[in-house]
């Protein structure tokens, strides 16, 4: 009898390292179903880059405050599901945010102050998703301000796993995990029958696990201050900035979401952040098939009601 094994490659997609695993005994076969799940991420990512000039995202920023830009019906329905996520956060959640000015926040070395409330205040003016036309008949976005931008970088990642995901189900792939930088999709078991075992990262040093979660047919997200930071008069501030002042966000170390759908997880994890530990909280013990594991500045652990975590 041919044994179950777990195929697995990584690879750079979208700015990002994607590993995916397949369950198999063939590897062939376990590798035919990966070089499929590569192929949709890659056709997401022509989609949706900001760095082509020719991708869908672009032509609708290039045409901001002129006129409507026809997209494929994917993205329309994409943008329309970033809206809803953005009135359920409050506008935390926004993919207008490719409207702040980069010279504002470049998170390096070299970032010795932050700039005052008016300047940021000033530079997120545009940040404003209430200001994206959609036309459903025509298939058309429009944003209503020149100069502003949309960007995918809150929910990109998460849609491509989760379409990954799906493209490699329908040939068959059983059991497998879909992991885009820290953001992944875990579907079936592992050969020994047991559910996947995932790893959260400890906030304070990334390469050391601070606790594990046993999932299957789960996706899980997390976004933190240990990626991206600058050290200001001895204060962390984060790169996730709050789309309402245009500053960093502070008091939060780092934000785990599990949810049925990885492009949720993906798209949940930063107005979290961004609301605070209570507001945060409060919004997700009101949504059905997701939880928050939350870590403040003082290491302090926050769950949603429904997680127990070993």
């Amino acid at each position: 009898m041919t044994t179950l094994q777990v195929f697995k490659r990584s690879c750079k997609l979208m700015g990002n390292r994607f590993e995916l695993s397949v369950v198999a005994t063939d590897e062939k076969w376990a590798n035919e179903r990966i070089d499929a799940g590569i192929q949709e991420i890659q056709r997401i990512e022509k989609l949706l880059t900001t760095f082509s000039d020719d991708s869908e995202t672009n032509q609708v920023n290039n045409n901001a405050g002129i006129q409507p830009v026809k997209v494929s019906r994917e993205t329309f329905e994409l943008i329309k599901r970033s809206i809803k996520i953005s009135k359920v956060t409050q506008g935390a959640f926004d993919i207008t945010y490719g409207s702040i000015d980069k010279k504002l926040w470049n998170f390096d070395q070299h970032m010795t102050a932050l700039p005052d409330e008016a300047t940021a205040k000033k530079m997120v003016r545009l940040i404003n998703y209430q200001n994206i036309t959609l036309n459903e008949e025509d298939c058309t976005v429009f944003l209503r301000e020149r100069g502003m931008r949309i960007g995918f970088g809150g929910i990109g990642k998460g849609y491509a796993a989760e379409r990954a995901k799906h493209v490699m189900v329908q040939l068959g792939v059983e059991s497998g995990v879909v992991n885009a930088s820290g953001d992944l999709n875990a579907w079936g078991l592992q050969p020994d029958g047991k559910k996947w075992t995932i790893g959260i990262a400890n906030p304070d040093s990334s390469h050391q696990v601070f606790s594990y979660l046993h999932i299957s047919g789960l996706a899980v997200a997390t976004s933190g201050n240990y990626e991206k930071y600058v050290m200001i008069d001895g204060k962390k501030y984060s790169h996730t900035i709050n789309p309402r002042t245009g500053l960093p966000v502070t008091g939060i170390k780092s934000v785990t979401i599990i949810s049925t759908n990885a492009e949720i997880a993906d798209a949940m994890a930063t107005p979290v952040t961004i609301m605070g530990v209570y507001a945060g909280l409060d919004m997700i013990n009101q949504m059905k098939d997701i939880e928050a594991i939350i870590i403040d500045d003082d290491d302090n652990l926050y769950t949603s009601k429904n997680i127990n975590i070993t």
